[in-house]
């Protein structure tokens, strides 16, 4: 039971991710931009390793479900499925209140808006702080040590775009973007 939550939690994600993504390029929205444009080439760097691990995940993913190394007692396989179907909520959440802004990776240009409400009067980054959840989620319910350093791995390079997209927004948006910055946190 627990392995058809397991992919049912993770197939949300893909489907409204990917479904999002085909929605904003029918508008000709370009959604996926990791790694693309005229970046600096360590934002680049982190673009690219970022997508490269995010390809990587579903697979390390769903090898821990399949095989399920550690054979992890059914309430923290539960405990680990909630915590991603709560960030599956928060990505949601996240991309859909930020309607057309939304993006993967640093626009070259302010082709965005500042998204202040919804969510993000609880988070700056609700989508990142979804994708952190969905892992270490999945992680819990279903460990081993490569699924444990491709998670690390991605919620440090999440961080890093992080920072990265901070810089954006206070070039892109100025004092608006600070005064937002001081009254809502990064994560929660």
């Amino acid at each position: 039971m627990e392995l058809y939550a397991a992919f049912f939690v993770i197939a949300v994600f893909y489907i409204a991710y990917f479904t999002k993504a085909a929605l904003q390029s029918r508008q000709g929205v370009k959604t996926m931009i990791l790694g693309k444009g005229n970046k600096p080439a360590e934002q680049r760097r982190i673009e690219t390793s970022l997508k490269i691990t995010t390809f990587i995940i579903p697979f390390v993913e769903a090898a821990s479900i399949v095989w399920d190394f550690m054979k992890m007692p059914a309430y923290v396989k539960w405990i680990g499925i909630i915590v991603a179907a709560i960030g599956v909520t928060c990505f949601i959440a996240g991309m859909m209140t930020m309607r057309d802004s939304w993006r993967a990776g640093i626009p070259d240009q302010k082709e965005t808006t500042l998204v202040t409400k919804g969510i993000y009067r609880v988070s700056r980054n609700p989508a990142f702080l979804g994708f952190d959840l969905i892992y270490l989620g999945i992680l819990i319910a279903y460990p081993n040590a490569w699924h444990a350093v491709v998670v690390a791995i991605a919620i440090f390079l999440f961080h890093k775009q992080i920072k990265s997209e901070e810089i954006f927004m206070e070039n892109a948006f100025g004092q608006d973007y600070l005064d937002y910055k001081k009254k809502v946190r990064r994560y929660l």
